[in-house]
């Protein structure tokens, strides 16, 4: 039995198998999931319907789990502001580096060979994707 706040099987394996440098992208219902990252890394489907879960709820899970350096999200044209980035921003803390990458900037960050895992949510802010890097463990 499992005591921390990560039960879903799938996830584990995909963050015990990544290591320093690995990236896992956590997705927004918008997010082209097939086409949109590494072909190779796994998709874990956590978008059971629209709103559910979202970002933030699948975020905290993962950040209390594994350490996290850095952070990379999607940005629109024009550079309007995003209020899901603000609660990863909060939630991540300023020790975690943070990115801001244009759409297509972003899709071709997700297709490169450190991506571990994409984990589809039911996410239904605009912009809401967010790529984590894995840190060390201290």
């Amino acid at each position: 039995m499992l005591l921390g706040p990560l039960t879903h099987p799938d996830l584990l394996h995909a963050l015990a198998a990544a290591g320093h440098g690995s990236q896992v992208l956590l997705a927004d219902g918008n997010y082209p999931h097939a086409t949109g990252a590494n072909p190779g890394a796994p998709r874990i489907h956590l978008n059971l319907r629209p709103g559910l879960l979202d970002v933030d709820q699948v975020l905290e899970a993962v950040h209390a789990t594994v350490p996290i350096e850095a952070a990379a999200v999607m940005t629109p044209d024009g550079g309007a502001s995003v209020p899901a980035h603000e609660s990863y921003r909060r939630l991540l803390g300023e020790r975690v580096a943070w990115q801001e990458l244009g759409r297509f900037e972003f899709y071709d960050a997700c297709r490169g060979p450190d991506l571990a895992a994409v984990v589809a949510t039911g996410d239904q802010r605009l912009y809401a994707n967010l790529l984590l890097t894995i840190g060390v463990r201290e």
